[in-house]
């Protein structure tokens, strides 16, 4: 057929009849996916059928549906569904089928089989998109009446989604056929009958098969424009009547959701401007409805009216000046003032709608909001301070939600900013979480910001200066003045600010990232402040200056750090290389953890994304000439173990060469009485993803597949180290591996399982809480990933997670009781001795103090019951 078309062709329809008498009794499935191919060639290429379309069809759908179950280990891998989509790319590929086709389908439809239910479904849906108002009109009424059935009476999801489905695609056939001025509307007649059969549910008081009906509209509305107006025409009315009829909260939650669901169905279109339109006659009706919603004392109605709001608000022009300022004023009320769901919600409705309406937004939402978050205590003496601080932060969150249109955030974002300025000289032990609060919002809008140039221009010429601004002011206040403006240069606040500065960056274009790292870097090297707004400072900044005086204006790099390991990697840095010397010298010299750790974290993320070469060669070498002696002995060991483990990490990612002796360094530290536990923490550090630095999101130097290959070159030396090590050193190998294995893709791990299972299974008997918390989270997915492995090692399993659900700590006995419960699916013949020792077992942690171990122990237990049920 391929290569002789024409000459098959020219034997007319004895062709088609030779191969159906060919194909008759076909059995072997491999020869079935080759005879419907060419089944479907002989249609698609228009081969003669002559009088032979009624065998044709006969020959191949006497296999529907597929019921075929491939055999166990079957060397040619054909499936079921390969041959249930080769049969209905058959029957689903001529409308000279239908005649034949559709009673058949009718007559699957109504098997107590579901596959069959599911099969003719699918089957019919595919048909609706060749076939037109000629092949469907005889069958119609059957049809419907085998789906209204389906959906009125199924208990499977599925059914009733395949159902929808296939009504969806009817209409739609239906809507796509040509009227001639004598021809029947077939559409019409079809949609009358599911009204009448549906809209009377809708209106019962018991409100039974409301849903279901509401489904069965939904899918035939959807289908087009025209089937859409004459179904919502007799329907919304309808719904609008209910509601006003229906007093209850829980009944008017069903209606509005409904209605909701027509609503959405409305935005495939938008809004059309003509008579037609039954929502635009409705207009005052619904407005009244979903506002009646918004007031409601039931949270569920608020939810699913601020879910209509926000669709009625998406159809350009629906919503008059006057009912979008009243949008405004319950947004405002919903954010601020009512359930933390509901709040929630209408934060994020203003976000969807702020940019259609800007101006609305940014003239009425915003001057409220900052209103609001502007008055005093004095004004609210009723209140409590918590209560206080609980409306500011959500006055903070709602700004931020609503900040997704560039003329809404040049109006944020001052007021955001000047409110953390009046945190900041406020003295209220709450200024902290004042600061984080705030720092969270301007995040937020930073994350908004970041796919719009003008608007991520704007905000990071806004914030970031006025931000160092007044972090270097509160640095240099507070040897003066130690209380005030002291919070600000807290650790806390100070690790808020960092997401901010990092997000404001990251998606700035080359030119204007040189622009800024022009003024920010010698801000840090030279304390040349004449950038910053409000730059009269007491003192000068020189942060990397020796000396305790220096100590807070030192914690001020973890902002550089922020801003200069956000860069995209094509930006250069001045002064590189003096930066990078200061910053070695502070991670080592420094006392203060954390600006250690920040300048190490700088250091590392700038050497990461540094250009290959004798300079960057330079450079490590002089951090290796630094660490090493540091590390052996002297008061800053654990400063230099923080620097070896974020500069490995740096070159880990991106392969460098001295990765592997640096690596080998770790290793050796396992041994080590001091520094071995940190240092096997620090293996988690290497293969997770920090949020701040040196991930894909900053534009560091992250090469593809780097957990591999670490685990390739390490794994084989932590298991040599573990049999060398002492007793006292021995967890810390064991800790290291297991936070190595926690971080590798699963199918890597599986593969290595037959040598590492007997590790982590001592891993388990490690007293050590990480440990077991690090191997018991490894486990779990290794058990229902690879059962058969798993099951050669099932006695020592079943003790071990026995024996940790007494743990005294509640995050090993939750994750204990959750690989008890993941043990369950492997093969039932090897657990069933077990079930009964297991069932006693885990009614102990059934009375757990904490109601989370219950919860976990509810669910194991419940499954070592059903073990060796039939069906399971």
């Amino acid at each position: 057929m391929g290569s002789r078309e024409e000459e098959l062709k020219g034997l007319g329809a004895d062709f088609t009849f030779g191969f159906i008498q060919m194909m008759d009794g076909e059995k072997d499935p491999r020869n079935l996916l080759v005879a419907f191919r060419i089944v479907r060639d002989l249609i698609a290429k228009n081969y003669a059928l002559g009088p032979f379309v009624e065998e044709l069809f006969e020959v191949t759908s006497c296999y529907f549906p597929i019921d075929f179950t491939p055999p166990p280990n079957d060397p040619h891998g054909i499936q079921r569904e390969d041959l249930i989509l080769s049969l209905r790319a058959v029957l689903a590929s001529t409308p000279q089928f239908a005649e034949f086709l559709l009673p058949l389908l009718i007559e699957k439809m109504d098997s107590d089989l579901q596959s069959a239910k599911l099969d003719s479904l699918q089957t019919l849906t595919a048909c609706c998109a060749i076939y037109g108002q000629k092949e469907l009109q005889e069958f119609l009424p059957s049809l419907w009446s085998s789906l209204r059935r389906e959906v009125f009476q199924t208990a499977s999801e599925k059914v009733e989604a395949e159902c929808l489905a296939a009504l969806h695609a009817l209409s739609a056939c239906l809507s796509r056929s040509v009227l001639s001025s004598d021809t029947e509307d077939l559409l019409d007649s079809f949609l009358s009958s599911i009204l009448q059969d549906c809209r009377h549910h809708l209106c019962e008081p018991d409100m039974k098969l409301v849903w279901p009906s509401a489904k069965l509209l939904q899918a035939a509305a959807g289908a087009s424009l025209r089937a859409y107006h004459r179904i919502t025409c007799t329907v919304l009315p309808l719904l609008l009547e209910q509601y006003t009829k229906h007093p209850q909260s829980s009944q008017r939650r069903t209606i509005l959701e409904m209605f909701l669901g027509f609503l959405e169905l409305q935005q495939k279109w938008g809004l059309v401007e003509e008579d037609e339109s039954t929502l635009l006659s409705l207009r005052a009706s619904v407005c009244s409805v979903v506002f009646s919603a918004l007031t409601d004392p039931s949270v569920q109605l608020q939810l699913v009216g601020i879910r209509a709001l926000t669709v009625l608000g998406s159809l350009q022009g629906f919503l008059s000046p006057s009912d979008l300022e009243l949008v405004v004023d319950h947004l405002i009320r919903l954010a601020l003032h009512e359930d933390s769901q509901s709040s929630e919600a209408a934060m994020e409705a203003a976000g969807s709608l702020a940019p259609i309406y800007p101006k609305v937004f940014s003239g009425h939402m915003v001057p409220r909001l900052e209103e609001e978050l502007q008055s005093g205590r004095s004004e609210r003496e009723e209140e409590s301070s918590h209560d206080h601080c609980s409306l500011q932060q959500r006055c903070l969150q709602a700004l931020a939600a609503v900040s997704t249109h560039t003329s809404i955030v040049k109006e944020t974002v001052p007021v955001l900013l000047q409110h953390l300025r009046k945190v900041q000289k406020g003295n209220a032990a709450g200024n902290t979480q004042g600061m984080v609060s705030v720092c969270q919002s301007l995040h937020r809008v930073a994350l908004q910001c970041q796919q719009d140039d003008d608007g991520c221009w704007y905000y990071h010429q806004t914030v970031v200066p006025c931000l160092l601004a007044m972090a270097v002011q509160a640095a240099m206040q507070e040897s003066a003045h130690p209380l005030l403006g002291k919070a600000l240069i807290e650790e806390e606040v100070l690790a808020a600010m960092v997401p901010v500065i990092s997000a404001a960056t990251t998606h700035l274009s080359p030119e204007l990232a040189a622009q800024s790292v022009s003024h920010v870097v010698p801000l840090f090297l030279d304390g040349e402040v004449s950038f910053l707004p409000q730059n009269s400072f007491p003192c000068s900044f020189q942060p990397f200056e020796d000396g305790e005086c220096f100590d807070t204006q030192r914690r001020l790099i973890a902002l550089l750090m922020a801003f200069v390991c956000s860069l995209p990697c094509n930006v250069a840095i001045p002064q590189q290389e003096r930066l990078l010397r200061e910053l070695l010298a502070l991670s080592c010299s420094c006392n203060c953890p954390f600006t250690a750790t920040t300048a190490a974290k700088c250091f590392a993320g700038l050497v990461n994304k540094h250009p290959a070469g004798q300079q960057l060669d330079e450079i490590l070498q002089l951090a290796v000439n630094r660490m090493e002696p540091s590390l052996v002995e002297g008061p800053r060991r654990m400063q230099a173990l923080t620097l070896l483990l974020w500069v490995t990490k740096a070159l880990v990612l991106r392969y460098h060469p001295l990765s592997s002796h640096l690596t080998d360094k770790l290793l050796s530290l396992l041994n080590d009485v001091e520094l071995g536990p940190a240092a096997a923490d620090g293996f988690s550090l290497l293969m997770a993803e920090p949020p701040d630095v040196l991930h894909k999101g900053c534009h560091a130097d992250v090469r593809i597949m780097f957990r591999q290959r670490f685990f390739t070159s390490n794994v084989p030396k932590l298991v040599q180290g573990f049999h060398g090590a002492g007793p006292d050193v021995k967890a810390n190998y064991l800790k290291g591996l297991s936070h190595v294995l926690n971080h590798l893709p699963k199918p890597v791990l599986v593969t290595e399982l037959p040598t590492l299972l007997s590790l982590l299974l001592e891993a388990l008997s490690c007293s050590d809480r990480v440990v077991q918390l690090s191997t018991l989270s490894c486990l779990q997915p290794l058990l229902l990933e690879a059962p058969q492995i798993m099951s050669l090692h099932v006695d020592t399993l079943v003790t071990k997670f026995l024996s940790l659900t007494s743990s005294p700590t509640m995050a090993v006995r939750i994750a204990a009781l959750r690989c008890a419960h993941a043990l369950t699916s492997l093969p039932a013949a090897v657990l069933l001795p077990y079930k009964a020792r297991v069932i006693r077992a885990l009614a102990k942690p059934l009375d757990d103090k904490k109601r989370l171990v219950r919860k976990e122990a509810v669910a194991a237990r419940g499954e070592w019951f059903l073990l060796g049920s039939p069906g399971r």
